[in-house]
């Protein structure tokens, strides 16, 4: 697959796959993709109705992502190490599950697979509350404060101020599937190493995380202090925590730096806490 909704960040050796959230585009890895190319090849693509993707005005679902995931893999050579964020993750899982032979490893960041009985209304209540169009990319940054720099990516430029990049009635669409079904059939065909990464103020429903890294034999790790975009408001202690796991699934002998892991929680032992700071 190829195309201008591919962005090749640069890097040599193993393939590392970057999957965005609703709403956002490639381009929103920014932040995380210089220190990933230490670690291998970094490539991301807008999604279906997101970013530079020509795909536009359709109902897609989650075998459709993951079947442009699978595509991309496969030219890549080489099994990758996949990392995810929100519905990203969920398209990680997927693609995990569906394509164990495409995925050497799997990171997810503060995703849900199961948010049945939530509905597109909860998303159209955030979005009716933007001031779009915004008046100018300052007015983005100043609105968006700490997440800014995430925010700046999704938007671009029109006749009358700015606007999200991706169709909000295509972005409610794709989220409608979401609170129809879980997806805990493909959490448990998952067979590669895992790491979750949690916020510890997620909007995902609690608990599910860590069961998610309980069913996968995975890491759970819950960033202190960080909200829904981990990358962002945590940047060290996500790069902490990613650098230590691809040094392991890597077989690196590599300097991590970011975030301390702190002790196990003793509530739950397969539960690590990392200082956000």
């Amino acid at each position: 697959m190829s195309g201008p909704h591919v962005v090749t960040f640069g890097g040599d050796g193993p393939p590392v796959l970057l999957l965005h959230a609703l709403m956002g585009r490639a381009s929103t890895w920014w932040s995380v993709a210089p220190w990933l190319t230490r670690h291998g090849r970094v490539v991301g693509a807008d999604a279906r109705g997101h970013g530079r993707n020509p795909h536009r005005g359709g109902r897609w679902r989650t075998p459709d992502f993951v079947a442009d995931a699978a595509e991309l893999v496969a030219g890549l050579g080489e099994p990758a190490v996949v990392i995810g964020h929100s519905m990203g993750g969920l398209h990680g899982i997927a693609l995990a599950a569906e394509h164990p032979d495409l995925v050497r490893a799997l990171v997810v960041e503060d995703v849900g697979v199961d948010l049945r009985g939530r509905t597109v209304d909860d998303w159209r209540a955030l979005f009716d509350a933007w001031p779009v169009p915004f008046p100018s990319l300052r007015h983005v940054r100043e609105f968006f404060g700490p997440a800014a720099d995430y925010f700046s990516e999704c938007v671009e430029e029109r006749a009358d101020g700015y606007h999200l990049v991706a169709a909000p009635h295509e972005l409610f669409d794709i989220a409608a599937e979401w609170g129809e079904r879980a997806y805990w059939d493909l959490v448990d065909r998952v067979r590669c190493p895992v790491l979750v990464v949690e916020a510890e103020h997620t909007v995902m429903p609690a608990g599910q995380q860590a069961e998610i890294a309980r069913r996968v034999g995975g890491t759970h790790l819950v960033v202190e202090g960080a909200g829904h975009l981990v990358h962002e408001s945590a940047p060290r202690a996500f790069q902490g925590a990613v650098e230590a796991f691809l040094s392991w699934v890597l077989d690196e002998d590599v300097q991590v730096t970011g975030g301390r892991v702190q002790d196990r929680d003793p509530r739950d032992p397969g539960l690590h806490r990392l200082d956000g700071e």
